[in-house]
């Protein structure tokens, strides 16, 4: 039978040692204890904690784990799955940098914001960076996640979202989580359309980047689009 938490010396409690010692001096599986709160019969909230870890392989991918994957583990209901993926968007969010201080001026600005981001999103992910008449950023939006030519994505309702932020510029962002940025023809396409679309209501659109394991395409940059955008 596995030692319960109470039987713990006191030094090796997750919650007391984090209040004696402080939050860095617990590992992942002891910090995520905390979070779990309550074992069972057979496992106490670290071993649950660090089987957990083991089948999402790091804790880093610890967040592409489902709702429905952390209530299949036993010892993790429903409760316990909610406050765990909570956890993880809180992180998500914090690694984040959305500082309004930030002026684009070059594709590799913003780049850079999103690099840590997308190194561990599985799927591909669509945002629209609103910035002001100085190419300040004033907010990200989270806009759609799923392949970008399977999520049918209208460009009215991108363009109505920007209309609803009252922004005049935007650059749009997406990963490709197989590493390679090279945009698709789909990417291309779908720029295409969606810049001949925000000219007509006077958004600009600056630039859509794509991102992949610390590299980016500017589809704005690329030869083939300029040439195409002329032949417009």
């Amino acid at each position: 039978m596995p030692l319960k938490m109470k039987e713990l010396p006191k030094n090796e409690r997750p919650y007391e040692k984090l209040e004696k010692y402080g939050e860095k001096m617990l590992s992942n599986s002891e910090l995520l204890a905390i979070i779990i709160k309550t074992g069972t019969k057979e496992e106490n909230s670290i071993e649950i904690a660090n089987r957990i870890l083991l089948m999402s392989g790091s804790l880093e991918e610890l967040q592409n784990l489902s709702l429905e994957d952390l209530k299949n583990i036993k010892g993790i209901g429903k409760v316990k799955a909610i406050q765990i993926k909570a956890v993880c968007e809180l992180s998500r969010r914090m690694s984040i940098k959305e500082d309004i201080n930030i002026q684009v001026k070059y594709p590799g600005d913003i780049a850079k914001i999103f690099f840590k981001e997308f190194l561990i999103e599985k799927q591909e992910v669509l945002k629209i960076v609103i910035l002001n008449s100085k190419n300040y950023i004033t907010k990200i939006i989270d806009f759609a996640k799923g392949k970008i030519d399977r999520l049918n994505i209208e460009i009215k309702q991108i363009l109505l979202e920007v209309i609803k932020q009252g922004a005049c510029k935007i650059i749009i962002v997406h990963n490709h989580p197989s590493g390679d940025p090279t945009p698709s023809k789909e990417d291309i396409y779908f720029t295409k359309r969606l810049l001949q679309a925000s000219d007509i209501i006077g958004i600009k659109l600056i630039d859509h980047i794509v991102i992949g394991f610390n590299k980016y395409e500017s589809i704005f940059s690329r030869r083939d689009f300029k040439d195409e955008i002329i032949r417009l």
